[in-house]
């Protein structure tokens, strides 16, 4: 008590302390400090000085005080006060005063002041608005600004005519950034007052002719606001909008292609027309080489993009690379819903990078990339690891990425991604695995090759210790069940085995519906069960109640003789129980089943309607119908119309007028810059309408006509001048064809000359195409010599005769066979340092080998030895002798006389130990000649080859043996590629095979029981077959499974068993195959891999091998 007396004491002399002297005010400063730091530091029992009057007075002396600090102060504590939520409304009058101030710090709290009491007193605020109109005149910018902000801030409609005058002025202001603050308040006064809308649409279609970058993006955000559906103010405006996106600041770049995206909705037809391919002749690709290949292969039905959708792609590429996450989103929603097919896979390299960042925005992208991946598969699968699951990913993160694995999954990568929901399945948060298991039963109903497995894997998890992953393991199995139920009637018997130990409610109701619903397949299982829930039945859950109830009625109709007793007793249980819905059920049931007087006619109709086939449930994908909605939008977010959301319009089916977006400003200007410039530049300005965003070829022909005017003095030389100077250098050809890749800003985009640049182009794949033809001429007589050529007739005088026949050819030759030699694989645009090029999650490119300089005969020679000096990732076994089944690869017939057989040596591949070897005879059935026999391209990209050395002449009724080698990436799926001679082209597929894409293993007993017991649950396949007379002997059986798979046989010591072992050739994964004879020709065949689709055909493939006579 003595301490606060004091305190008290203490703070009444402070207070009684005059304001006359100098000291004054810096004593308010003082007791000021003093109240607030008591009141924070008491509480509760202080807080009368928080209120008291006397601190509004000392706020107000401050303000009116000559100095500069104290009113600042002052208004950084007013403005605390209000951000505590204190009233100060009474300060209102002293604040207003200091509105003329010119200190800008002081004003701009002023300002801020006033836009929160504004509405509340609009007597006082009207009072100060002369004040803002002349600041709106102001010399400084800032000041002009901050004013017009305020004025268009204060909430008052009858100052509407006055903020329509200052917004009018404003956007005529000399300086960008009070520009961009008239299109701020544009808005604000449309809230306001929306019949001013015809007026306001003047100042916006006057302030979308700025071309300051700074206003740019806040008057499209006024444009969306205001008057979105005034598509034709942007006619004008597009191309410069798209120039200046890159130079925007990001949030207004947002809003600029989110309005682009609607705007060539409209605009433009739509580039995903089936049956058109592309032609970009006119003009290059921003980003992608502008090959031959793809020139030549336009000349059906061309699809000619507008020019203008295409400087829309090309300006907005670039913002990929953008640190802003909204605007790489904004990019990849333009490119999933503008872009060609073929073109939207540029944006999913950006995607992936966005991965990393906070998990908001984690969230967000991945709902994207789920949308994308159920239509687009094969954009996001090289990236597959990226969409792993993280021990620091939260719950719904976890199911985002679950959601696009699922989607991602194919007969190629589904034992990885198994393999991975094995381990999600141990996770310790129950709602992401049981989200795990629904992804399995998703996979299981996609991909038939592996429904065995995955039904397999769940039935283990059936004696889960989890009750939550037994309850959803059951829920999936029953689903699963209902697909294909006379194929897995164990798997009904052994969930009714397991039937006492699973407690929770929906799985014991899954297992006595699947009971029910198939009761006529376990006749002597399901009248137990019944017996068993007719003694728990009053403990039961509801859930469990209801299907007790429907089971009993069902075995009742199937099996009255053993159920009659039990069903009426259930009956009577449920007649009284607690729950309506029973009770109700169970009266409904007795007088459907149980034929009476009063039953009527439905009794009759019972067993129709109990036991009628139910159909299949769809597994589904939740984001299968988010793609209604556009992408990076709340409503695809919420997968609900949100409020504002404007749907995209549909292609046009015939595009608008495009010379709507023609400027006729731009004529005169390029007339007054032309005479100042080279020689060169008329002519790029003559095509400047059609070419005028074409940055590449606007440097080429720079570069060119730089060269012409340097090296000619006319005008009339300045054509030879520069033919001559294109043709000097190689290294400047080559130097501009590297520069055509890079990226260009697209404030620099000027005209083009499309005939120069074609005639520049022809020039350098001439001289290219020569200087090929030289370097390929050298080594033409070693390339001769890599080809056994086995002919009847053919001598020292006729081999000389072929080769100096074959001269005269050999320029056309060697041109057209340099030209068909370029897979993309090997000529790649220069490498860009970006964000985009992630070392962690970018694919490793397929690298083809280089053709082998080895003749055929020396490999067969080398296949023979041993292969202790090659590195490879696994250790095989090569057999000493195996079947050779020879397969037509291409008939003569089809061929024009070439035809072709391959087989499999069933030998590792000298070059590539991960490549399966072929042996293909290529035999030359006509009576002339073949020319040039070699591989042009292949299909799918994934698939890698080892192309044999081309066959430069090949005789008539001559053969030739070459090897090749193909990585099939341990699937099926057929290579595709043509088989190609001088004059024609063949399309050829090879299809393998399972057993032939392994090599043998040699493995101990001991060895094969521990790798074995590695491989259980799903990456176990099994099946029972009847072996044919002539197969039950030992000798006879390996035989069989030999011929059929290369594997290695595993000596054991029991006759009936038998074992084999192998290795993929691709990724190295072990295959354990298994062979027990039991009881007359039964057998049991068992393979174990985490190769579950290999597994599947295996197992297949051997059924028919040892069944069939």
């Amino acid at each position: 008590m003595l301490r606060v007396h004091t305190f008290l004491k203490m703070l009444n002399m402070s207070t009684n302390a005059s304001y006359n002297d100098q000291g004054g005010a810096e004593a308010a400063v003082e007791v000021c400090t003093e109240g607030t730091s008591t009141t924070s530091g008491t509480g509760a029992g202080f807080g009368l000085f928080s209120t008291d009057f006397k601190k509004n007075d000392e706020l107000k002396e401050m303000l009116e005080s000559n100095k500069e600090s104290l009113k600042l102060e002052a208004m950084k504590r007013i403005i605390g006060l209000i951000a505590k939520g204190k009233n100060a409304s009474e300060l209102f009058p002293a604040v207003v005063k200091n509105v003329a101030n010119k200190n800008i710090e002081l004003k701009k709290l002023v300002y801020v002041y006033l836009v929160r009491y504004a509405e509340e007193q609009q007597d006082l605020a009207l009072l100060s608005i002369s004040t803002f109109q002349r600041a709106l005149k102001d010399p400084n910018q800032l000041i002009r600004a901050s004013a017009l902000r305020v004025l268009s801030s204060i909430r008052v409609p009858i100052i509407v005519p006055i903020m329509m005058l200052a917004i009018k002025e404003s956007a005529s202001d000399m300086s960008p950034y009070v520009r961009k603050t008239s299109a701020h308040a544009i808005q604000k006064l449309y809230s306001l007052d929306p019949e001013q809308r015809e007026h306001l649409i003047e100042v916006i279609e006057k302030l979308l002719k700025d071309k300051s970058t700074l206003v740019a993006g806040s008057v499209v955000m006024a444009f969306e606001e205001v008057c979105p559906d005034r598509i034709d103010l942007i006619h004008k405006n597009y191309r410069k909008l798209c120039n200046l996106l890159v130079d925007v600041e990001e949030w207004g770049q947002v809003v600029i292609i989110s309005m682009l995206t609607r705007y060539a909705r409209t605009q433009f037809t739509s580039p995903w027309q089936e049956g058109v391919s592309f032609d970009e002749n006119n003009e290059k690709a921003f980003y992608d080489s502008d090959s031959e290949e793809k020139r030549d292969e336009t000349e059906t039905k061309p699809y000619m993009m507008d020019p203008d959708h295409r400087l829309l792609l090309r300006n907005t590429k670039p913002l990929l690379q953008s640190r802003n996450t909204a605007v790489v989103m904004a990019v990849a929603q333009l490119y999933w819903h503008l872009a060609p097919t073929h073109e939207v896979s540029a944006v999913t390299k950006s995607l992936v990078r966005l991965l990393r960042s906070h998990r908001e925005v984690q969230y967000v992208v991945l709902q994207n990339i789920a949308t994308m991946s159920i239509q687009r598969k094969g954009m996001f699968e090289p990236y597959m690891k990226s969409f792993y699951v993280r021990s620091t990913d939260p719950t719904h993160i976890k199911t985002l990425k679950l959601e696009i694995l699922t989607n991602l999954a194919n007969e190629a990568n589904i034992s990885t991604i198994l393999r991975e929901f094995q381990t999600y399945v141990k996770s310790q948060d129950k709602a992401f695995a049981a989200a795990t298991i629904q992804a399995i039963g998703r996979c299981a109903t996609n991909i038939s090759e592996v429904t065995d497995t995955c039904l397999n894997g769940l039935v283990l998890l059936l004696s889960n210790r989890d009750e939550t992953v037994v309850a959803e393991s059951v829920v999936v199995i029953k689903k699963l069940l209902q697909t294909q139920p006379t194929q897995h009637s164990e798997i009904i018997k052994h969930m009714a085995k397991l039937f006492d130990k699973i407690t929770v409610a929906m799985a014991r109701a899954s297992i006595l519906w699947l009971i029910g619903e198939y009761c006529e397949r376990v006749p002597k299982i399901a009248p137990d069960v019944l017996r068993k829930m007719a003694k728990s039945f009053t403990s039961e859950e509801d859930i469990v109640k209801l299907q007790i109830v429907n089971l009993a009625a069902k075995l009742y109709l199937t099996n009255s003789k053993q159920t009659k007793l039990l069903t009426q007793y259930i009956l009577n249980l449920g007649k009284y129980d607690q729950n309506y819905d029973i009770r109700d059920r169970t009266r409904f049931i007795r007088q459907l089943i149980v034929p009476n007087e009063k039953s009527g006619a439905l009794s009759k109709y019972a067993r129709r309607i109990l036991l009628a086939p139910k159909p299949a449930p769809l597994l589904q994908s939740a984001f299968k119908d988010r793609d209604r909605y556009q992408l990076g939008t709340l409503s695809h977010s919420l997968n609900l119309k949100a409020s504002g959301y404007q749907e995209l319009s549909d292609w046009p089916a015939v595009a608008p007028d495009q010379s709507v977006r023609n400027v006729e400003v731009i004529e005169p200007q390029v007339n007054e810059w032309v005479p100042t410039v080279g020689k060169s530049k008329p002519a790029k300005s003559a095509k400047s309408e059609d070419k005028f965003y074409s940055d590449s070829e606007g440097e080429q022909v720079d570069r060119k006509g730089s060269k012409n005017s340097s090296s000619s003095s006319n005008d009339s030389s300045s054509s030879s001048s520069s033919s001559s100077s294109s043709e000097g250098s190689g290294s400047e050809e080559s130097d501009e064809e590297t520069s055509d890749e890079s990226p260009k800003s697209s404030s620099q985009s000027g005209e083009g000359s499309s005939e120069s640049e074609t005639d520049q182009k022809k020039e350098k794949n001439k001289k290219n195409t020569d200087s090929k033809a030289k370097s390929k001429a050298v080594n033409s007589e070693s390339e001769e010599n890599n080809n056994m050529v086995s002919s009847s007739s053919e001598d020292g005088s006729a081999s000389s005769s072929s080769s100096s026949s074959s001269d005269s050819d050999s320029d056309t030759e060697q041109k057209k066979s340099s030209s068909r030699s370029k897979p993309k694989v090997h000529e790649r645009p220069p490498k860009e340092v970006s964000l985009l090029d992630l070392d962690d999650v970018a694919p490793s490119a397929p690298t083809t080998p280089k053709a082998s300089a080895y003749s055929p005969s020396l490999l067969s020679d080398l296949e023979g030895l041993s292969l202790s000096s090659v590195s490879s990732p696994m250790q095989v076994t090569v057999q000493p002798f195996g079947p050779v089944k020879s397969h037509e690869l291409l008939h003569h017939m089809s061929g024009k006389g070439l035809s072709a057989r391959y087989h499999f040596p069933r030998q590792p591949f000298l070059y590539q130990p991960s490549m399966v070897q072929l042996q293909i005879t290529l035999t030359n059935a006509s009576d002339q000649p073949l020319e040039g026999i070699h591989l042009g391209e292949h299909s799918p990209a994934s698939l890698t080859l080892h192309r044999f050395s081309p066959v430069e002449r090949l005789e008539p009724q001559a053969s030739v043996t070459v090897s090749m080698g193909i990585d099939f990436n341990d699937s099926t799926q057929a290579a595709n590629f043509q088989l190609c001679t001088k004059e024609a082209e063949f399309s050829v597929s090879i299809q393998p095979a399972v057993g032939e894409l392994l090599l043998p293993a040699s493995l101990t007993q001991a060895d094969f029981e521990k790798e074995q017991g590695k491989l259980l649950g799903m990456n176990e396949t099994s099946a029972t077959i009847t072996m044919a007379e002539g197969h039950c002997s030992s000798a006879v059986l390996n035989e069989q499974v030999r011929s059929m798979a290369n594997l290695g046989e595993v000596i054991t010591g029991h006759n009936n068993t038998h074992r084999f072992a192998g290795r993929t050739v691709s990724s190295g994964a072990l295959v354990l195959v298994t062979v027990e004879k039991r009881e007359a020709a039964d057998a049991t065949i068992t393979v174990n891999t985490d190769k579950s689709v290999m597994a599947s055909m295996l197992l297949r493939d051997l059924k028919q091998a040892l069944a069939s006579a």
